[in-house]
């Protein structure tokens, strides 16, 4: 499908997205672009990636659950939960393996500077969570810390085993992820049915009920995709260069924009889930502006999006 942006009347951006639906029993309910184009998962995948360090025997709370599985805005509510974290398995921020980077949210990061601070930290990284936890799986597995983000580390091996399970793609050769993670090749078609298991295999139930439960902590309500979670009723989760995975009762949904826009591929994600009939009146009223984001120029309205009808 196609997400267009219009600004004063011209077609301004065309975002080429590619999306799939899929059922519990593995058949498509909706196939839009080219499902199998190669990307790599990035941040989507993390409740597959914390669902490995509970495995290993990390002792999450469902909320903290929630911040290994996020891409957090970076506020003080995300940044206590993850020095709780890092806490109950005896480690600082120092340990982390993420680089330092100021809040995700911009509104976060004003307050960061607000409140004094003058550098960007690690545990500010909206990873940090998911790297505190591998921490937590590391201890409690007897495994190297030191090391605990290469691609032959115990951890991301189990890592590349689930996600390769989940998808039914091959994840491997991995790339490198923006917070220094092994990153996992993949396919819009792989995520789908990723989620689909999310919410069907008893192995994924604590990490989907977290991510289900707490969508302010896994994003915020700020971004289209914590917006969406909102009102979806199952886990959601975005992942860098435009992309994003949906869950619920079986169904598995994922889009993304080629583009790389985060926002263009939640309005693929929506549009997706009403072709198949999985929005309410109420909440396609509700998500009206994440489904056709407005177009703003001098403080008001001046365009908005449409998406090409074309499967």
């Amino acid at each position: 499908m196609q997400v267009r942006t219009v600004r004063s009347d011209l077609t301004e951006i065309v975002h080429e997205v590619d999306a799939v639906v899929v059922a519990r029993d593995g058949s498509e309910l909706f196939v839009s672009g080219d499902a199998d184009r190669a990307l790599f998962y990035r941040s989507a995948i993390k409740p597959f990636q914390a669902t490995v360090a509970l495995e290993a025997g990390a002792d999450l709370a469902p909320e903290h659950l929630a911040l290994a599985c996020a891409s957090h805005g970076g506020f003080p509510a995300h940044l206590a939960i993850v020095e709780r974290i890092l806490a109950g398995g005896g480690f600082t921020e120092d340990d982390l393996g993420c680089p330092p980077a100021w809040p995700l949210a911009a509104s976060a990061r004003d307050l960061a500077v607000a409140g004094g601070q003058r550098h960007p930290r690690r545990l500010f990284h909206n990873c940090s969570g998911k790297h505190a936890a591998w921490l937590r799986a590391c201890r409690a597995a007897g495994w190297p810390i030191g090391g605990y983000l290469e691609p032959g580390h115990p951890l991301q091996r189990r890592i590349v085993e689930v996600v390769r399970d989940a998808t039914g793609v091959d994840p491997e050769p991995v790339g490198v992820d923006g917070c220094g993670a092994p990153t996992l090749r993949g396919t819009v078609r792989g995520l789908a049915r990723a989620f689909s298991s999310l919410t069907t295999d008893d192995r994924f139930t604590a990490a989907a009920r977290a991510v289900d439960r707490f969508p302010a902590l896994v994003a915020d309500d700020l971004r289209p995709d914590g917006r969406f979670a909102m009102w979806w009723g199952g886990p959601v989760k975005v992942g860098a260069a435009g992309l994003v995975g949906a869950g619920r009762n079986g169904l598995g949904l994922a889009a993304r924009s080629r583009s790389g826009d985060p926002a263009a591929a939640v309005a693929g994600l929506v549009e997706a889930a009403r072709r198949v009939g999985l929005l309410t009146p109420a909440m396609a009223q509700a998500l009206a502006d994440v489904a056709a984001p407005p177009v703003v120029g001098g403080g008001r309205v001046v365009g908005g999006t449409s998406i090409d009808e074309r499967p």
